[in-house]
């Protein structure tokens, strides 16, 4: 029976070449990140929004413009002020979590634990989804920037190119992660730190060349405006107004990273966590008011072939300083691109949690050659692939898809937190009364000594109860006044308000323009979840140790199906042999009578003593006679173990399996789902 397994020598050099050579699992404690290099990684995605942002609210705002309302573009102000405010909340309420949390409070951790197992899920599913999204919306927002670039030169084509652009970079994004955590940022450091840089740059050189001279805004070109997806000519209402609030909550995409990724940071980690998440809120905040303003300056309108931030700087970047235009681009595709690295730091951590507690396949839990969780980054990568291909790389239609998924975790963990401040609130109150009931005994049994001195036994119990008493009045009031519970419930209260009152704005406004795909996808993802969880469940039950017998001595009937007579052959019946001497049969299926009869003619010198049995196949089938014979010994067997001894040889190059068939690959797959039927292996390895 010819077999043949796939020799790796050349892919796994191929691996090795795109990943790296694989690192000791004790080397882990060195991937860890500093507050810099986790900045670049953390914060990509959330700073990288700025970048769109702007754009997505005037996108909607321009529906009221084209309905007549010429000073509809200037609410991005206000608009950017109030999205400000809640970031601001957000980033606060995740600093808290961060403590709570030193070993990483994602939003699952934090809904699991305190709220239960299904929100939990749900906030698991919503950031599964999200990670999916950023990666998709970066990565299209900054091909995008790209081909913005390209405006009006040789390269203005690369436009119709952007489907296979975004595929290329999602790839070059997951070969830099799986080649480690450490190698990623250093890789991804300075394009985060270039575009903060140039980002500012634009912001401090706009407002200047704006206050020094006016008259630099030119007029505004309608020809190519561009509106939402979904929206029409309408007047600026209240929920015209809400859509362009939830459009450019995109800026609050990615504030939860780092409370996601504690453990990725040097010690001590939850306070560098904390420094890194004030830094990534405070630039943020003055990046997208920062753009958003000068949008306003500038009276820019969003454009179907130019972004917003490409129009700004086209305009701030004039005569001896063009050049700068060109590195605002270029490190603003570099962002977008890169935001989602952010994504491949926290899906496969994510996934890997999900994995641990039997919500999602073992496979994701384990870490990979270069201390990663390869698994997972290769499931992102590919969904997020499936998702620009399907969305044809356009970012207005993905954005009505991003938010609902991060305010829904966002709403989850804030509420999780709430009842974690309640308990730790309702701890130290018992804590106290505690200490005061123990307390009083112990004046009790003073005063009765005192009244007494003969009564050593009050005494003596006083004394044992001071010395029991876990701690004193005065140290839990020291322990009160460290914890600041009620403070850190208020500021949780506030910030879960708030998040849910953003993700009902979003599912209201954008429902029909397609957040409704991940309103129903969510609850599929947490269904899925709970399949995958009882079946785990239910194969620990079948294969628990619990009520079984002693072991038994087996009896095998051993089969072994055959394909010729060569030194293959002869090992694997040498093997059978061995494991049941007396109860060994080879089988051959009979293709054509001249060839079955040369095989009878060999058999008598090599078959070793082995029974030769030969079936027939009139309709030229190899399985299924084999199957036919396994299933008549195996009602026969009374009992015994029913073994097929499959020979097979190895050919010494890859390309030989080519020549080949693999006929012994297609029964192996079939016995597989048999019951009481062992199924071993003999390769003879091939030297040239």
């Amino acid at each position: 029976m010819i077999a043949t397994s796939l020799p790796q020598p050349k892919m796994a050099s191929l691996k090795r070449l795109l990943v790296g050579s694989p690192i000791r699992t004790e080397r882990l404690t060195h991937e860890r990140l500093t507050k810099k290099t986790a900045l670049a990684i953390f914060a990509s995605d959330a700073l990288s929004s700025t970048a769109y942002a702007t754009e997505q609210i005037l996108l909607v705002l321009a529906a009221a413009y084209v309905a007549g309302q010429a000073d509809a573009f200037s609410r991005v102000v206000p608009i950017s002020i109030a999205i400000g405010a809640l970031l601001v909340i957000v980033a606060i309420s995740y600093r808290q979590t961060i403590h709570a949390y030193p070993s990483g409070g994602g939003a699952y951790i934090v809904a699991k634990e305190n709220l239960g197992t299904l929100p939990g899920l749900i906030a698991g599913a919503s950031l599964l989804v999200d990670y999916v999204l950023t990666v998709s919306v970066s990565i299209a927002a900054g091909v995008e920037a790209i081909t913005s670039a390209m405006v009006g030169t040789r390269f203005a084509g690369l436009h119709n190119h952007r489907v296979w652009l975004c595929l290329f970079f999602i790839a070059f994004i997951a070969i830099a992660n799986l080649r480690g955590v450490r190698e990623a940022g250093s890789l991804f450091a300075a394009p985060s730190y270039a575009f903060i840089f140039s980002f500012l740059c634009l912001i401090v050189y706009g407002l200047v060349r704006y206050y020094m001279n006016p008259g630099i805004v030119p007029l505004p070109n309608d020809v190519d405006l561009k509106i939402a997806e979904g929206y029409h000519a309408q007047p600026l209402h209240l929920l015209l107004l809400l859509g362009a609030f939830a459009n450019g909550c995109a800026a609050l995409t990615g504030i939860e990273a780092i409370s996601n990724g504690v453990q990725a940071f040097k010690q001590p980690e939850s306070r560098n966590a904390a420094a890194t998440l004030s830094w990534m809120a405070f630039l943020l905040i003055v990046m997208f008011f920062g753009a958003s303003f000068l949008a306003h300056l500038f009276n820019i309108h969003p454009s179907e072939h130019e972004t917003v931030i490409s129009q700004i700087a086209r305009i701030v970047f004039t005569g001896h300083v063009g050049w700068f235009y060109y590195v605002v681009q270029a490190t603003t595709a570099a962002i977008l691109v890169l935001a989602a690295n952010t994504s491949f730091a926290g899906f496969p951590r994510l996934s890997s949690l999900l994995a641990r507690d039997r919500f999602l396949p073992r496979q994701l839990a384990n870490l990979g050659d270069r201390l990663v969780f390869s698994n997972g980054i290769v499931l992102l990568a590919v969904f997020s692939g499936i998702l620009v291909w399907a969305f044809r790389g356009d970012t207005s239609r993905l954005i009505p898809l991003y938010a609902v998924g991060v305010f829904l975790s966002f709403t989850l963990s804030q509420a999780g937190m709430i009842v974690h401040w309640r308990r730790e609130g309702t701890a130290l109150r018992s804590m106290r009364a505690a200490v005061q009931v123990a307390g009083s005994q112990v004046d009790n049994l003073a005063k009765g000594s005192a009244q007494s001195e003969s009564n050593l036994t009050g005494k003596l119990q006083a004394k044992r109860l001071t010395a029991e008493a876990p701690m004193s009045l005065a140290e839990v009031t020291q322990l009160e006044k460290k914890s600041h519970w009620r403070k850190s419930l208020a500021i949780n209260g506030v910030g879960a308000v708030s998040t849910f009152i953003v993700l009902m704005v979003f599912i209201v406004t954008k429902f029909l323009h397609g957040a409704w795909i991940v309103v129903v996808l969510i609850p599929l993802l947490v269904v899925m979840f709970l399949r995958i969880h009882r079946h785990y469940f239910e194969v620990a039950q079948q294969l628990s140790t619990e009520g079984l017998e002693a072991l038994r001595p087996i009896r095998h009937e051993v089969i072994v199906p055959i394909s010729g007579l060569h030194r293959g052959v002869i090992a694997a019946l040498e093997y059978a042999k061995s494991i049941a001497p007396h109860h060994v049969t080879a089988i051959y299926v009979n293709l054509d009578d001249e060839t079955t009869q040369k095989l009878r003619e060999k058999w008598q010198q090599w078959g070793s003593g082995v029974n030769l049995v030969v079936v027939a196949s009139p309709y030229r089938s190899l399985l299924r006679p084999l199957l036919n014979y396994v299933d008549r010994v195996k009602r026969s067997s009374h009992g015994e173990v029913v073994t097929i001894v499959l020979p097979e040889f190895v050919p010494a190059r890859w390309w030989q399996n080519l020549l080949h068939n693999q006929n012994t690959l297609f029964l192996k797959g079939a016995l597989l789902f048999k019951r009481g039927v062992v199924v071993t292996n003999v390769p003879y390895h091939l030297e040239h």
